[in-house]
């Protein structure tokens, strides 16, 4: 047999283009969560999906369950069902401690700082281990040094205790104390609410460099214009349901829709 034929007998190899590449799986998938206070059923099979260095806005009214949700993920509310993926991990069934061990951080709307320990106290309470994302690099490492760079206020007074600070002080605690925890991705609830505007543009700074840096976040927010500057797509969510998915600057376009679930 010749060297020809002998080749033209071999099976026949696909070659894969280089430029192929995987899509990369959501941070975080939540899939038919339900969730009750007592008897009260608020949520009712709320999906979402957060990616790697993706803002998402969880918004609507008050009362609309985005805290709950928010709350649900972290395994703080009494009872819960549904699907929830972090990393590719169910995580429906471990325990809020077990949760945050695993890299996602929450930071709760009435901000639960220790009032009797100081910043630096506050944080070494959050501190945790550094993370690698699954291709071996490294997940952003925070330090007391690096946070207070990126909330100069904080550095200003490490050893004040945290019941004399402000409400828009206590937030930036609240928030750094949360990654010092080194998370993959952050529950940040109501960043804006009751804070004065230079602190909200702290806060919206502070959400773009975490962007920046591959930190995932999910924001529950009523604030339109913040949610606009940080925010890459947006759930609306009305009586524990989601009604509305868009990229953000189509619901921020969306007229009939805004004045329909947001009253804006």
């Amino acid at each position: 047999m010749s060297e020809n034929n002998s080749c033209s007998s071999a099976p026949h190899m696909l070659e894969v283009p280089k430029t192929l590449q995987i899509p990369e799986a959501p941070l975080l998938q939540v899939e038919g969560l339900n969730a009750w206070y007592g008897a009260a059923h608020i949520l009712h099979g709320v999906g979402l999906q957060v990616g790697r260095g993706e803002v998402v806005a969880l918004m609507g009214r008050n009362g609309a369950g985005k805290s709950t949700t928010l709350k649900s993920i972290a395994a703080l509310v009494p009872r819960r069902e549904g699907k929830i993926l972090f990393r590719g991990e169910a995580i429906d069934q471990k325990a809020s401690h077990q949760i945050a061990q695993r890299g996602l951080g929450y930071v709760p709307e009435d901000r639960r700082i220790f009032t009797e320990l100081t910043v630096l106290e506050n944080l070494e309470v959050g501190r945790q281990k550094p993370r690698h994302w699954p291709d071996g690099s490294a997940v952003p490492h925070w330090t007391p040094e690096k946070l207070f760079s990126l909330f100069p206020n904080l550095g200003e007074m490490p050893d004040r205790l945290g019941g004399r600070m402000s409400g828009g002080e206590q937030q930036m605690l609240s928030v750094a104390r949360t990654l010092m925890g080194q998370p993959y991705l952050v529950l940040l609830d109501e960043p804006s609410e009751g804070v004065a505007p230079l602190i909200v543009e702290q806060m919206a700074r502070t959400i773009l460099e975490l962007k920046a840096q591959g930190i995932g976040i999910l924001l529950s927010e009523q604030n339109l214009p913040f949610a606009e500057v940080v925010a890459d797509r947006a759930y609306v969510l009305e009586k524990g349901q989601i009604v509305y998915e868009a990229p953000m600057a189509q619901l921020a376009g969306d007229t009939a829709a805004r004045q329909q679930y947001l009253g804006v």
